[in-house]
């Protein structure tokens, strides 16, 4: 404990009325921690007031509203495909996501467009075997 060069001021604010459970409205101190505070010594005076912001904290969570916590909707992505903007995919929570084709079967799809489009430009090739350079 630190040394105490001034003394320790008493929390009263001049409320002195007393609650339920006997604890002042203003201060939050007990009837006996008001009766005996000027016998305190310092270090027990700061006991006190320490235990009266306790008390007071108490009271006022207690009055707040609890407010539920947010439900979190955690979705597992496939690792081979894209990664998707966590802004822009937001699954309604009574919604299943739905999944997309599997990665073998959009590399066996994009690999038969490649071949279709190669055929293609091998078709539309103009035949210079006769040109004379």
């Amino acid at each position: 404990m630190q040394l105490e060069f001034f003394d320790v001021p008493s929390p009263c604010i001049g409320v002195c009325q007393v609650d339920d459970r006997g604890y002042c409205l203003g201060c939050m101190r007990t009837r006996e921690e008001r009766l005996s505070w000027l016998n305190l010594s310092c270090a027990d005076r700061q006991k006190v007031i320490k235990r009266c912001r306790q008390r007071k904290k108490r009271r006022d969570n207690a009055n707040k509203p609890k407010v539920p916590a947010e439900e979190v909707v955690i979705v597992q992505h496939s690792l081979l495909e894209p990664p998707v903007n966590p802004d822009s995919y937001k699954p309604a929570p009574e919604q299943k996501p739905e999944l997309g084709p599997a990665p073998e079967t959009k590399a066996r799809e994009e690999k038969k467009q490649a071949e279709d489009n190669n055929q293609l430009a091998i078709e539309n090739d103009m035949d210079f075997s006769d040109f004379e350079l």
